[in-house]
């Protein structure tokens, strides 16, 4: 069973699908002549593959892996260029439009959001800025200084150690149910919105929060005890 929650002092969004739509890189595939299905094979192998070397010790960088993932999934013979046409897409993505309400609402409360992802916090960065939400942010981080993939606890307790709040006062937000088991498991509070995978899968630990859109899970988020129940 999930411990009750606090009210968090920080929130944590992850970013790829939760904020931004990849939905911007199907166009790409098509460019190179690839169905634009390959989309979602290459992102779910770029996954496992990231999370899969990090557990043998050491994560090479996010482009690192997304280029050998697709190469695997839409042919060994692209080349660099090819290569490099789908991935300079991250720098482009789109923004999810409930974005921009539930960092505002945050902000409004008083509540710092920071950006958390696995991939280059800089190419995310300038994804947001184009969005028109990185200032809605007081940082993006990268759990690619630690040569790591999400989930392992490390991973979260270095993004609270950096931003100085401790773990069970600490909200990750994500659209992917096993980064929100992985925060619960690490003892941040874990807020989970349906947008992507919809039910909860019963294999995952029970969120503290969940909710259809990040707006509302923000709203849930807010609406935790600021101290625990008796």
């Amino acid at each position: 069973m999930t411990a009750p929650a606090r009210r968090p002092q920080v929130v944590l969004f992850d970013l790829f699908e939760t904020c931004l739509q990849l939905e911007g890189l199907r166009p790409r595939f098509e460019a190179l002549g690839r169905p634009g299905h390959e989309l979602e094979l290459f992102f779910a192998r770029l996954l496992h593959q990231g999370m899969a070397m990090t557990l043998a010790g050491e994560a090479p960088p996010f482009a690192t892996v997304a280029t050998d993932m697709l190469r695997r999934t839409s042919g060994r013979d692209l080349t660099d260029d090819q290569v490099a046409s789908v991935l300079e897409g991250f720098r482009e993505l789109p923004v999810h439009p409930d974005v921009a309400p539930a960092l505002r609402r945050l902000r409004a409360a008083g509540v710092p959001a920071y950006g958390f992802t696995h991939g280059s916090a800089e190419v995310a960065s300038a994804a947001l800025a184009g969005g028109g939400v990185r200032d809605l942010f007081d940082d993006v981080m990268s759990c690619a200084e630690l040569k790591m993939f999400k989930p392992p606890a490390r991973v979260y307790h270095w993004a609270c150690e950096r931003i100085a709040t401790p773990p069970a006062r600490t909200a990750l937000v994500a659209v992917h149910s096993w980064d929100v088991h992985g925060a619960i498991h690490a003892g941040l509070v874990g807020a989970y919105c349906e947008r992507l995978e919809g039910r909860i899968p019963d294999a995952v630990a029970r969120p503290h929060v969940s909710a259809p859109t990040l707006d509302d899970v923000v709203e849930g988020l807010l609406a935790l005890p600021e101290e625990p129940s008796p």
